[in-house]
């Protein structure tokens, strides 16, 4: 994988992943559609570790959500553009992946909360989708349980 760079509209905020993401979620829950705006919002998840701020000050806006659990949106604080999440104090940003420089980089690993899916929304028959979420043992490849177990031991 080369280097991904993205950042907001207005320029102010920079960032570098240090690798490729853990895995890749589309996620269709009506938080997230209510707070990016949208039918679903594409999240990488990355480790803190692997993610350079180059430029910029972020932001961390809390907002609510269904489960309950802290959910801290950070946003550019000259334009306010939500660049990532991050949930409950976990190690990981879940990276707002239409926010790299190439915004086809990456594509969705899997599809979650489809349950709330807006009807005209055609999940790809060949991407795993799941009403609400998976199995991460399952679902994910033993290089990123790896390294979500590695960052989960730095905590």
């Amino acid at each position: 994988m080369s280097e991904l760079t993205g950042g907001c509209p207005c320029g102010a905020v920079r960032y570098r992943m240090m690798s490729g993401p853990l895995f890749v979620n589309c996620c269709h829950c009506q938080d997230c559609q209510r707070q990016v705006g949208s039918a679903f919002v594409i999240n990488a998840i990355i480790e803190l570790d692997r993610l350079e701020v180059l430029s910029g000050e972020l932001k961390a806006v809390r907002m609510p959500t269904e489960s309950g659990r802290a959910h801290d949106v950070y946003r550019c604080t000259a334009c306010d553009t939500a660049l990532w999440s991050d949930y409950g104090g976990m190690p990981f940003r879940f990276l707002r992946a239409t926010t790299l420089d190439d915004r086809g980089a990456l594509a969705p690993d899997a599809h979650i909360f489809t349950r709330s899916k807006l009807p005209w929304v055609q999940i790809p028959a060949d991407q795993p989708a799941f009403d609400v979420f998976y199995d991460p043992q399952v679902q994910w490849p033993a290089e990123t349980q790896a390294r979500w177990q590695a960052a989960m031991a730095k905590r």
